[in-house]
């Protein structure tokens, strides 16, 4: 049976780092965008990060482009602003594509692992799924994640156990991933 540690990524500078070096850490895995109405998400990110690392948790950043070209700088840039804006300290890893014939195959896993079963209620779920259908069409059935700011939670086995969709509230996040830390 497969979990995240059977799978490798590129670093910002293009360096392949196995996920088998997280073993034993509780990872939030997570797609962003820093032009994104979600990209606030940070902040809140960043502070879990930093209250919750020393207890073997990890976030790690993978930045994608293809949700209405709301990533379009590279690599160095959107870390720049990520460190400059909300003082990123996690792993940021290189751009990815997160759906399609190109997706990484890291989020074709967790996405299977975890489908998607939808934003919620409300006007501005309303709205985000009808961009996100828009946006989504070209994918077809490899449309694997529907917006920027996708989280995925997974246990320090490597097992991914929930799957967070960018409307859900970031204190419910927080506390799914505290009681995975514990």
């Amino acid at each position: 049976m497969a979990t995240v540690y059977d799978f490798s990524v590129k670093d910002r500078e293009g360096k392949v780092v196995s996920l088998s070096e997280y073993k034993g850490k509780v990872l939030l895995i997570v797609n962003t965008a820093t032009g994104c109405g979600f990209t606030p998400h940070y902040e809140p990110l960043e502070d879990m990060y930093k209250d919750l690392r020393d207890s073997g948790f990890e976030i790690l950043d993978f930045p994608s482009n293809q949700f209405a070209n709301q990533a379009p700088g590279t690599d160095d840039e959107i870390h720049d602003y990520c460190t400059l804006h909300f003082g990123t300290e996690f792993p940021q890893f290189s751009k990815i594509d997160v759906n399609g014939e190109t997706a990484d195959p890291l989020f074709a896993y967790l996405a299977t692992e975890k489908p998607f079963e939808g934003f919620g209620k409300g006007f501005k779920t309303a709205m985000l799924t009808k961009f996100a259908n828009m946006n989504n069409k070209k994918f077809g059935d490899k449309a694997y994640i529907k917006w920027n700011f996708t989280k995925f939670l997974v246990d320090r086995e490597g097992n991914v156990i929930a799957r967070f969709e960018p409307t859900v509230d970031m204190k419910d996040v927080r506390k799914a991933v505290e009681d995975a830390v514990k």
